[in-house]
């Protein structure tokens, strides 16, 4: 497993558009196009596509906004679950909010009730739920002392 981050272009948009979850998933995150529209109005947000060497497997989405790094999106396709890129791609995606706000000591993320699979991962990397609920009703989740 080779997994790389690579920005969305107008070169890839389209292959970006065909990931999807499964349907048992539906709801536990926006589709890649809501995410794109949203980037789109909120110049903070950076959709990134995850590959392994050149099969694009998924989706994210990260930035900077209201004083917080998100992480705060993560879609795998349906076609590529099961097999360990959700927690590959974590681990990329870290790697590189790292490198990008490397001044941040913290790193937000939010998990839809009832997404157990997603939350335990997040657990894994050093995520603990806060109390607190974004703005949509999910919970959020904080990785502390990042640096």
């Amino acid at each position: 497993m080779n997994i790389r981050i690579e920005s969305i272009t107008e070169k890839n948009e389209n292959e970006a558009l065909q990931l999807e979850t499964a349907e048992e998933q539906e709801g536990f995150v926006e589709s890649v196009e809501e995410c794109l529209a949203e980037a789109r109005v909120w110049r903070q947000w950076k959709p990134v596509a995850i590959y392994d060497d050149t099969q694009m497997v998924g989706f994210a989405m990260y930035g900077y906004l209201l004083g917080r790094v998100w992480f705060d999106r993560l879609l795998i396709d349906q076609r590529f679950q099961g097999r360990g890129y959700g927690r590959k791609a974590v681990e990329a995606l870290l790697l590189r909010i790292h490198k990008e706000y490397p001044q941040q000591s913290q790193i937000y993320l939010s998990v839809v009730e009832g997404n157990d699979q997603a939350a335990k991962l997040y657990q894994d990397f050093g995520f603990a739920f806060n109390g607190e609920r974004d703005t949509k009703g999910e919970h959020v989740m904080i990785k502390m002392n990042c640096r």
